[in-house]
């Protein structure tokens, strides 16, 4: 045989055993050879692949050691929208569930349904996209929608298959995950990092996350990270009833799925399941803050239906957050972007559920009166959700009358304003637009993630500009030059250029971005994509009054009047006009028709299963044309948008009168 054909043989026979071995190693925990001889099977097809490049497969398990360095992370949509869960705190919240699904699926309340549960990983959720069954893209999650491109980095994770264990894959598949580091590797990153005087992480989930979105894949490839596989995104040609069905395709796939999954018949069955793995979750090695409840059946799945970005069918059920003592050791004073004054204790350190935590929000002065909290009190502390650090009680019996009380300062903290707090409200503000903490706050936001995106514009960079003098406003971030920047600390010619071009990319920002980046009390990213749909361009926006806000679905009296208060000031409009001198949002994609969106004012119900589109694309295409969904029908309903095995609602919608159309009626009403 000659050479070449040899070595490509040899090549495509080292692939797939190393995969084989990653597979019995990384997800079966079993391996079959020593470290040693796979570390021999590993070297042999580097130097087969050195010698012979264009023979190197795309799924050559080479890919995993890392790569070269990116400039920056790119965008990918998700075909299928990554949804949040809804949460349930408490045992009587997830009964209420229950309940709340049986009426949305029209069943008696006695009627026992058929719950599928697993273990809700603290982690970065995941989005892989396998086409003819090698992986050919992977992303964060994101905004739900719209993500970073990973792929480089999720390679180098070795329990995600970079081809599908079977013959006949999907032509096309989206798989969901969480990326988390176990807790021993997380401590011994830390105890690295110190070593190394890096920055150490202060959970598993920051490290994992920190780890991912690394622009160097060599530095993610060096961290143990793995993963657990548990959601379908987009599926072109798989025909399963069930999740548990879902997930065993998934496991004889590759995929780690995790080890405590079962279907339950009923509450009391995932309350047995709930309570078992609560008194696991201490010995598990990694962090957990709950278990995820779905309707095991696909179509009942759907026919649940989706309430803004949240399946019906599906909870998250947490645990109770967990807590320790500690001693207060000073409060502190933090002034946020709308100058809101909040409290915060600096406590001796100590760990929580596997973070260290050093500080703990108070809220507010109402909420330290009613606590008595005082500085050098011993406290019991928890991280609220397993994530922000509270404290949840004093424990008064070892107080020694050194204790001190604690009462907010009358004038701001940081550029000595008066403060004032409303009738209404429990929170003290900073009044002072020009107040340099606010200052600091509104830039960080406009420049993150989910707003103009400003890569390398952290939180050290932006106290430099401000402190410097170089930024005063939000416009001053786009009038920034070289000879500015590179004279800040930490900063040299190539930091520099590449800090300029990421403001220079932020220049053109999608219009719902500009405007949470804002940061308008009250305007989340679901608001703020409202308000772009409906007025199209910012200058409409600023120009709009309060019944104008208050006619836009979702943005209630609340919003509105924030959104008045904040374009009413002469002060905002002079900065924000400064600003679209050099900021130019792109105009939202959403076709409009003449005098407004398509489904403006119209309520839909969504039943049955539709031929191409799944509840939760359904129910984005009527938001995004300006309509609301419902779960049931009535007088006020618009139509009814009906699939195969629709039931009463379809019989509801006959008896009423209420208009019925076909996916194809629908797709062509809003295409016109």
């Amino acid at each position: 045989m000659p050479q070449r054909e040899s070595a490509a043989q040899r090549i495509q026979e080292l692939t797939a055993l190393i995969h084989h071995h990653d597979f019995r190693y990384y997800v079966l925990d079993d391996p079959e050879v020593s470290d040693a001889a796979y570390d021999a099977l590993f070297r042999e097809l580097q130097d087969l692949e050195k010698q012979h490049p264009d023979l190197r497969q795309s799924d050559s398990p080479s890919h995993r050691v890392g790569g070269q360095a990116l400039s920056q992370f790119t965008k990918i949509s998700h075909r299928v929208p990554m949804l949040s869960l809804a949460n349930a705190l408490t045992e009587e919240e997830f009964q209420e569930f229950d309940q709340r699904v049986h009426r949305f699926l029209d069943r008696p309340v006695g009627d026992i349904l058929e719950y599928y549960v697993e273990l809700k990983f603290d982690g970065l959720s995941v989005n892989l996209t396998y086409e003819n069954g090698s992986l050919s893209h992977a992303a964060t999650r994101g905004d739900g929608e719209t993500g970073e491109d990973v792929t480089h980095n999720v390679r180098t994770i070795r329990s995600v298959p970079l081809k599908l264990r079977t013959q006949t894959p999907p032509q096309l598949i989206e798989v969901r995950g969480e990326v988390i580091l176990p807790i021993e590797d997380f401590e011994k990153l830390n105890r690295q990092q110190e070593e190394a005087g890096q920055k150490t992480f202060s959970n598993p989930r920051n490290a994992a996350a920190g780890s991912l979105r690394q622009l160097d894949s060599n530095v993610t490839a060096s961290r143990p990270l793995t993963i657990f596989c548990y959601g379908m995104g987009y599926v072109s040609d798989l025909k399963l009833k069930t999740m548990a069905e879902y997930q065993d395709q998934l496991a004889e796939w590759g995929f780690p799925v995790g080890e405590f999954r079962r279907v339950c018949r009923g509450v009391n069955e995932v309350l047995k399941f709930y309570r078992e793995i609560q008194e696991r979750r201490s010995d598990l090695p990694f962090e957990i803050d709950g278990i995820v409840v779905k309707l095991n059946r696909l179509i009942e799945l759907d026919q649940a239906g989706y309430i803004a970005r949240s399946p019906r069918g599906m909870i998250a059920f947490k645990y109770p957050p967990r807590q320790e003592t500690t001693v207060i050791e000073d409060i502190v004073v933090q002034v946020g972007r709308t100058g809101a004054l909040t409290p915060v204790a600096h406590v001796t350190p100590v760990r929580i559920g596997g973070a260290i935590v050093k500080r703990a929000t108070l809220h507010n002065q109402d909420e330290i009166d009613r606590k008595d909290i005082r500085i050098g009190d011993r406290v019991v502390i928890q991280r609220a959700g397993d994530v922000i650090p509270e404290v949840v009680k004093v424990i008064t019996d070892v107080r020694t009358g050194r204790e001190k009380k604690f009462q907010l300062p009358k004038t701001c903290p940081v550029c000595g304003s008066l403060v004032v707090r409303k009738e209404d409200e429990a929170v003290t503000r900073c009044v002072s637009r020009n107040c340099i903490a606010q200052l600091k706050e509104r830039i960080r936001h406009l420049a993150s993630l989910d707003a103009l995106n400003i890569e390398g514009l952290g939180d050290k960079i932006v106290e430099q500009l401000v402190d410097a003098g170089l930024v005063k406003n939000y416009a001053d971030l786009f009038t920034l030059t070289f000879e500015q920047i590179i004279d800040l600390e930490g900063f040299a010619e190539r930091s520099t250029q590449k800090l300029l071009d990421a403001i220079q990319r932020a220049k053109t920002p999608e219009l719902d971005r500009l405007i949470y980046g804002l940061g308008i009390r009250h305007v989340g990213e679901k608001t703020a994509k409202s308000l772009a749909r409906h007025f199209g361009e910012i200058e409409k926006l600023m120009v709009a009054n309060e019944s104008d806000y208050e006619n836009i679905h979702e943005v209630g009296v609340e919003i509105s009047k924030s959104l008045l208060h904040f374009l009413s000031d002469p002060q905002t409009i002079r900065e924000l006009r400064h600003l679209l001198h050099h900021v130019h949002p792109r105009k939202p994609k959403v076709p409009r028709a003449e005098g407004g969106l398509r489904l403006s004012g119209k309520t839909v119900v969504i039943t049955g299963t539709l031929p191409t589109l799944s509840r939760s694309d359904a129910t984005r295409l009527i938001e995004e044309n300006g309509g609301k969904t419902s779960s049931s029908v009535s007088k006020k309903t618009t139509f009814v948008l009906a699939g195969e095995e629709a039931g009463s609602k379809l019989e509801k919608a006959k008896d009423l009168g209420v208009e019925v159309l076909s996916e194809g009626q629908f797709l062509k009403l809003i295409e016109n």
